[in-house]
């Protein structure tokens, strides 16, 4: 018979969203007329930008045409045009990268779940909490020892390293989910160190950088000096460009990134990780090669930035009731999330089934990403503008009672 990998059966039953689901749903089959409003996950809601569109239809005609017909791509790693593309982008920063630095994925959730692959079992993984729980669970699942860096309302919900205790990779998130917080660059710097002294590698989530509307915040770790070293960046476009449906990212790992095997040999985690991925993945489809391409184009980045507009004033509006009504939050400047303090002192699922039963408004609890999330509570702006409107005054009305 076989056995299986015991570690699964350490993780909660169900991910947290799933939870969340079960909820909504007995709800909605006891309150079949209700007018649910949903603000808990992190879907967006507007179109795919047209530039993205018409790239993807003419990517797809070409695979109809044997002279442009596309099977698998030489590398699996992405096509050069759109890596060219990305290098571009990231100049933008004053971060220079090579293609061979970028690999383009399915998306940053595979990529941060998949990470740990290259990686003993042996490790300390230190994780900001609260954070997202891919970081959690996709360790846990190899049984590796994970502790925590505590992000709470003092620090601002973000947590800064202590140097005297030791990690061998770091999980950071900036702009965070699920609190909305973000990492200056002298904070940045300060993690480099960190992850220098302990010879750990970071692991950086940029899946909301396009969100950064404050000039000094910086949109990659490699804006900070060293971090070449020792981070590997991870992005999404399905929160920049609304592809979610369409599931395409890129991680950077930069070939300075070495490790010491236990010969005592050099070893390259970008070597590693492609070595992973030539035998377990097969690269994303060309059309939404050709979609994501476009995304990085002058027009693109136009039309792209209408909608990242969009959800920012969703956001404004969010955070504007909050400080109508003296509630504590971050996030919603440079984010999409607003991460609040529940009111009267309640728990963050007593507040969940508070906001669902009383004005059919779908959160997230806080306590879903961790234990300093408990008394918390996240709402995102991917949703509709007159939703959203409609949201705040349900809640306004709801504390005022």
């Amino acid at each position: 018979m076989p056995t299986i990998n015991e570690n699964f059966l350490k993780l909660e039953k169900n991910y947290l969203f799933i939870n969340i689901a079960k909820k909504v749903n007995a709800f909605l089959k006891e309150n079949p007329d209700a007018k649910l409003i949903r603000m808990g996950i992190g879907d967006v809601t507007l179109p795919i930008a047209p530039v993205c569109v018409e790239a993807m239809k003419k990517g797809a005609e070409e695979m109809g045409v044997k002279e442009t017909f596309k099977g698998y791509e030489d590398s699996g790693t992405g096509y050069d045009f759109l890596k060219q593309a990305i290098a571009d982008y990231y100049q933008r920063y004053g971060v220079t990268l090579s293609l061979d630095e970028i690999r383009v994925n399915d998306g940053a959730k595979s990529d941060c779940g998949n990470i740990v692959d290259i990686f003993g079992d042996d490790n300390i993984v230190m994780v900001t909490d609260p954070a997202y729980p891919v970081y959690v669970d996709s360790n846990k699942m190899n049984g590796r020892t994970i502790i925590y860096a505590d992000s709470n309302e003092e620090n601002g919900f973000a947590a800064m390293p202590d140097f005297s205790v030791h990690a061998d990779l770091i999980y950071l998130c900036s702009p965070n989910n699920p609190t909305g917080s973000v990492y200056t660059k002298e904070q940045l710097k300060v993690w480099v160190d960190y992850a220098k002294q302990n010879q750990a590698i970071i692991i950086y989530d940029a899946a909301y950088e396009a969100f950064i509307t404050q000039p000094d915040i910086p949109h990659s770790i490699f804006e900070v000096e060293g971090a070449k070293t020792c981070a590997i960046e991870m992005c999404s476009l399905s929160k920049t460009a609304g592809f979610t449906g369409m599931r395409c990212g890129y991680t950077v790992i930069p070939n300075e990134l070495t490790v010491t095997a236990s010969d005592g040999t050099t070893v390259s985690i970008s070597q590693l990780w492609g070595r992973r991925q030539g035998s377990k993945f097969n690269g994303v489809s060309y059309p939404v090669q050709c979609a994501a391409a476009a995304v990085f184009t002058e027009e693109g980045r136009k039309q792209i930035q209408k909608n990242i507009a969009y959800y920012q004033e969703n956001a404004a509006i969010i955070s504007r009731t909050m400080d109508e009504l003296g509630i504590k939050y971050t996030g919603g400047i440079n984010s999409p999330y607003i991460w609040f303090q529940c009111p009267n002192q309640m728990s963050s699922w007593e507040f969940f089934d508070e906001m669902l039963h009383k004005i059919a408004v779908v959160g997230t609890p806080g306590e879903g990403f961790g234990k300093n999330g408990d008394g918390w509570f996240r709402l995102t702006a991917f949703g509709d503008r007159d939703l959203t409107i409609e949201a705040m005054e349900r809640f306004k009305n709801m504390l005022k009672k």
